[in-house]
């Protein structure tokens, strides 16, 4: 808690805000204003942490699932965590088209969809994982606890898990 302020302490955040050629970028960067992809991150971190957020077009989320994932399509975030102590270092990619189909397909805004993938990215980044039914839980669970933090609805509530 800081003292000062009465707030919780946020870890310090080093961001890159990167887009790709995104065929119609306009509404993903008004989704990701940096003052608001600042914040989602730092609500889910637990250490100071340098991350890299690059939105990316169907083809290049394709090649780095199939490349590194072995799964030949494209997802909606991807996490490359290099290192978690003593500063949380990684890079989460989000295809924009997936998030915003996925959007549409839950009664989303782009903007709710957006915060919920950055914040499971950053949970990956620290060592979260959802691979068990236990640890999905658990995940989910935190997850909602900061959303709700972050004045986002619950994305669990009304489905099983949505992310891939």
């Amino acid at each position: 808690m800081n003292r000062s302020t009465n707030r919780p302490y946020l870890p310090a955040l080093s961001l890159s805000l990167q887009f790709s050629s995104v065929l119609n970028p306009a509404p993903h960067r008004a989704a990701l204003a940096r003052h608001r992809v600042t914040k989602w991150i730092r609500h889910a971190l637990a250490d100071d942490a340098e991350i890299t957020v690059r939105i990316v077009d169907a083809e290049e989320g394709q090649t780095l699932n199939r490349d590194y994932r072995q799964k030949d399509y494209a997802t909606n975030v991807l996490t490359f965590d290099y290192a978690q102590e003593p500063t949380v270092q990684a890079d989460l990619v989000l295809c924009a088209p997936v998030v915003a189909r996925e959007a549409e397909e839950q009664g989303k805004t782009l903007e709710a969809h957006y915060a919920h993938l950055i914040v499971h990215g950053t949970l990956h980044a620290q060592g979260w994982d959802h691979e068990e039914e236990d640890d999905a839980q658990v995940m989910e669970l935190r997850e909602a606890e900061i959303l709700q933090r972050l004045g986002f609805e619950n994305p669990y509530a009304d489905s099983d898990s949505a992310l891939q």
